[in-house]
């Protein structure tokens, strides 16, 4: 496996763990409520917002990647 692919699939591991993402204002109002779910839920909904453009900023990067691997082997030929 290269060295490459393991860089990358560690990453993703570490990107999946558990985080807390919230403002000061917005941890104290949801610790204020009892049973945490709203805080969970606006946890979640922040960690979502915040994936999503830098899923789209590796599939860019991947693009670019390609594409750059096709000029490549076309030189070659």
């Amino acid at each position: 496996m290269s060295l490459r692919l393991i860089i990358i699939l560690s990453f993703l591991i570490l990107a999946a763990l558990p985080a807390e993402a919230q403002c000061a204002m917005c941890r104290a109002v949801l610790e204020s409520e009892e049973g945490g779910a709203a805080a969970e839920g606006i946890n979640n909904g922040i960690i979502y917002l915040m994936i999503i453009p830098y899923i789209m900023i590796a599939g860019v990067g991947y693009a670019i990647y390609r594409i750059r691997q096709g000029a490549k082997q076309d030189e070659a030929l």
